[in-house]
């Protein structure tokens, strides 16, 4: 199992000393009177602004801020100049690579997009894209050329954009994602945030969004970044995970509607997973599924599971109702349906459903009235 903590210092050890090692050419420049491509700074400010990010991000997760942001910032000192800035730079990046190194899995602390958190993966990956982007933006403003290697901005991508359809060319969709590039076929992005993975808490279980990094390799047959336990995940987890691949491949991701791994608050361990087939229909109609692995079941856990996520699909003003479809001889789901609150459908809802797959039944939870 690889480690996350281990490989986000990795990625960001390397995209700081891909970026160095270029803007290291134009020490002997003027940074503060050279403007940084697109962003409204002079390529000397940008420099502390990665400098910055890098070391706030290792104090977030350092000091497992909860609430807002550790009050600190830094700020180079008057008369640094590019070399001096460099030095930060490569500063901040060693010692944000040792906190994500040394972060156990399941840390989680502060940030405000869009769920107000983000684990050692999402912030290796904000970190990695700080230094991407920037580079580039001070790049430009010094006529330099600089690309980093494409598993770097895959990396961002598919940890913190999970929204935007991949591209054939991994940098240049990035430099579109964040309004600093054009794609053929698509109309130019002037907003964008981070994407950190949502998570819910349930009594005994934290319900981990799935991003799709972690779902190619859950698809591929490996563990998606989670401990699981010795016999997890089970099939249907794995399906899922595929589903939301081809999701995320197609454009059509929306990843508060996607798969969620169930993970035991006691000891950290991936039981199963649990999520929806997909986002909410035009009448506010959405469909769940759920798999445990064998050790986990009868204990009461897709149960606690589903009340949570269905408290908070519904609690949403696009989601009116939730279905889900069991075999007739599936006791022991259907058990855990119907202490969820699901009734089995009456006829009208079947119909308002569209069919549903020859032998199995539908189950109904409904909300607020559309």
């Amino acid at each position: 199992m690889a480690d996350t903590g281990v490989v986000g210092g990795e990625r960001v050890a390397e995209a700081v000393a891909g970026a160095v090692a270029v803007l290291r050419t134009a020490t002997d420049r003027d940074w503060a009177q050279a403007p940084a491509g697109r962003v409204e700074w002079s390529c000397l400010k940008t420099a502390e602004h990665i400098a910055s990010d890098l070391i706030a991000y290792a104090g977030q997760l350092a000091g497992r801020a909860q609430e807002a942001y550790v009050p600190f910032e830094i700020f180079l000192e008057e008369g640094t100049d590019a070399e001096g800035a460099l030095q930060v730079i490569e500063t901040g990046g060693t010692l944000f690579a040792a906190t994500l190194r040394s972060t156990p899995r399941e840390t989680r602390a502060f940030h405000p997009y869009p769920f107000r958190s983000a684990n050692r993966e999402g912030f290796a990956a904000m970190g990695v894209a700080e230094v991407l982007l920037h580079t580039y933006d001070i790049a430009q403003g010094l006529d330099l050329d600089y690309e980093p290697s494409a598993h770097l901005p895959e990396y961002v991508l598919t940890r913190i954009f999970p929204e935007v359809q991949p591209g054939p060319d991994a940098w240049r969709t990035l430099l579109w994602a964040t309004g600093r590039g054009d794609l053929p076929g698509r109309a130019p992005r002037t907003g964008w945030r981070w994407s950190n993975n949502l998570v819910l808490p349930a009594e005994r279980l934290t319900l981990q969004g799935v991003t799709p990094a972690a779902a190619a390799e859950l698809a591929a047959g490996g563990d998606g970044g989670f401990a699981w336990v010795e016999d997890g995940p089970f099939e249907g987890t794995r399906e899922a995970a595929g589903m939301t691949l081809k999701a995320y491949e197609a454009g059509v991701h929306r990843p508060e509607f996607g798969l969620f791994v169930l993970v035991r608050r006691e000891d950290g361990r991936a039981i199963g997973g649990m999520g929806f087939h997909g986002a909410p229909d035009e009448d506010g109609r959405a469909e769940v599924g759920y798999d445990l692995a064998p050790s986990a079941r009868g204990q009461g856990y897709a149960t606690e599971a589903l009340r949570v996520l269905s408290d908070w699909a519904l609690a949403r003003d696009d989601v009116h109702s939730l279905c889900a479809t069991i075999e007739p001889d599936n006791a022991a789901s259907q058990r855990v349906i119907a202490r969820a609150g699901f009734v089995r459908a009456s006829v009208a809802e079947e119909q308002a459903y569209g069919e549903t797959e020859t032998g199995l039944r539908l189950y109904v939870l409904t909300g607020r009235t559309a």
